[in-house]
């Protein structure tokens, strides 16, 4: 499974390495959702977590599916602008004007990327005119909770509303711990921009593309970008550019915006922190035999990035669901993965605090 980019016509100036403080906090609000995939930042997510002012933190957890189990492309808006050549911002600020430049229809597309995974890439129907679409998108929010379908809800109504909330949201993150994390980071990311700029410009856009992760590669003769990634997609740069975003906080996830009608983007980490020790030899054979069938291990990169109904995985796989309950049987032996129940529905969720144990390799793997 990939997600490829046609990069026909594309020339060197059309590329740009370049940072972005908007998506920089789109992960760090991942990490502080998700710090079980971030062993590295173990003492960061902590201590924000512990000072958060707690009206903060609520309204956090009330979008956290924003950034929780997707990256929403609501974080890197300079792509979605007309003439898909647009940079992101130097600064914050800059970064949430430009999410402002989007459509209504843009916003609300980026913003349900939770509910509408199967319409990310081709765009049928407007979902703030349709009905039946609108109706779906509330149907999916509901497996994932009462207070996903109240945004939805919200969402779907008054775009512009939500719109000013996030910025608002967003605001209220850089003044209570972003600010002191782009100050520290923002040099590095700097730093790494120009070097893969430089080689670009040594080596060929080849060389620069496997340095920013060994999951991308360039084919020359069919001018294709390929990225390895849990999902199938295709792009194209057309007459836009390739964007390319260091992120210090990112790691291990390697981001593909490949939304249709947007700039194609590149979201890559610039580091890679520790992990813990491996297990023993009996828990090492039991979990490897669990991962030795591909499915499984197609669900495993899909239930790393958050939890997931039978129905939804087997939609998502193109399977039936008893077929997805027997491999799920099988992962949960073999204390891979977690369930538990929300309403109605039982959710799955990859335990990362026991594959991070398989080793660098594995968990870079299932969190790509």
């Amino acid at each position: 499974m990939s997600v490829s980019i046609d990069i026909t016509g594309l020339t060197p100036e059309r590329v740009c390495v370049v940072p972005s403080p908007l998506a920089e906090l789109g992960m760090a609000l991942h990490a502080l959702a998700e710090p079980a995939h971030h062993p590295g930042l173990q003492g960061w997510t902590t201590s924000v977590s512990t000072r958060l002012d707690p009206c903060l933190a609520d309204r956090l957890c009330e979008a956290d599916f924003l950034w929780r189990t997707t990256f929403s492309d609501v974080f890197t808006p300079s792509a979605g602008i007309a003439g898909r050549r647009t940079r992101p911002g130097a600064t914050l600020t800059e970064e949430l004007d430009l999410l402002d430049k989007l459509s209504d229809e843009q916003f609300v597309d980026a913003a349900l990327e939770f509910t509408c995974q199967s319409m990310y890439a081709s765009r049928t129907v407007n979902r703030l005119d349709d009905p039946r679409t609108r109706e779906r998108a509330l149907d999916l929010a509901a497996a994932r909770g009462a207070h996903q379908v109240r945004f939805t809800q919200r969402l779907l109504d008054d775009p512009p509303a939500i719109r000013s909330w996030f910025r608002e949201l967003m605001r209220e993150c850089e003044e209570a711990f972003f600010a002191d994390v782009w100050a520290r980071v923002q040099h590095q990311l700097a730093a790494d921009a120009r070097h893969k700029t430089e080689l670009m410009r040594r080596k060929g856009l080849g060389e620069a593309l496997r340095a920013t992760s060994a999951a991308v590669s360039l084919d020359e003769a069919r001018r294709t970008v390929t990225v390895d990634k849990i999902t199938d997609g295709v792009a194209a740069t057309g007459d836009g550019d390739l964007v390319l975003i260091p992120t210090s906080m990112g790691w291990p996830h390697l981001w593909v915006l490949h939304r249709a009608g947007w700039q194609p983007v590149i979201t890559y980490p610039v580091s890679s922190p520790g992990l813990t020790a491996p297990p023993s030899v009996e828990q090492l054979t039991l979990r490897m035999s669990a991962l030795a069938h591909p499915v499984r291990m197609r669900l495993c990169r899909h239930l790393a990035r958050g939890s997931y109904t039978t129905g939804e995985l087997a939609d998502a796989h193109g399977m039936s669901a008893p077929e997805i309950s027997r491999h799920l049987s099988v992962l949960k032996k073999a204390g891979l993965i977690t369930t538990r129940r929300q309403g109605r529905y039982v959710q799955h969720q990859l335990d990362l605090s026991v594959v991070s144990r398989l080793g660098g390799d594995f968990i870079e793997g299932v969190l790509r």
